[in-house]
Order: C-alpha cells, then structure tokens, then sequence
C-alpha cells in the first residue's frame, strides 16, 4: 500500500511538473509566443528606422538647398514656374 501510495505521488507530481512545463507562464509554449511577438517587434522596428532614415534624409536634402524645395513643391504642389507652359496629359 505504502508503494502504491508513493507511485500515485510521484506520478501526480511528473503530471504537474510537466504541465508547468508545457502550459504554464514560464513554459515552452509561453517562451515561443514571446520570441515570435519579439520577432515582430524587431522587424517593425527596422521598418521604422528605415523610414526614418529616408525621412532624415529628405529633411537634410531640403534644408541644405533650393533645388530640393522647388523639386517638392513641383512634384507636390504641382507648382510651375513664370515663363513656363503647364501641359496636362488625360488618359482616355
């Protein structure tokens, strides 16, 4: 009886020690959840740095010269100098 008693224990204690292991906070299937949500977090992180760096970019190309702004407003604005013509071109 004394047997039978230690094996019912042992085994309740391996299920439980195996559940914290598999299932619980802190376990297998927790630990993959938080490594595939870091994963996304650095590639949106490295999505938003590289916007960034373009934004930094155009910021240092517009601040350092004419040309950039009038390139904009052109593009932007669609702003056309005095002694030009403005031709617009309409897909039928």
């Amino acid at each position: 009886m004394t047997t039978r008693a230690a094996v019912a224990i042992l085994g309740v204690l391996l299920l439980g020690l195996q559940w914290r292991l598999w299932i619980a906070d802190g376990g297998v299937s927790h630990t993959h959840r938080l490594k595939q949500a870091a994963a996304a977090i650095h590639a949106e992180n490295d999505r938003l740095r590289a916007r960034n760096a373009a934004l930094d970019a155009e910021v240092r190309d517009l601040g350092s010269g004419v040309a950039a702004i009038e390139a904009r407003a052109r593009t932007t604005l669609g702003m056309i100098r005095k002694d030009e013509t403005f031709y617009l071109v309409v897909n039928p």
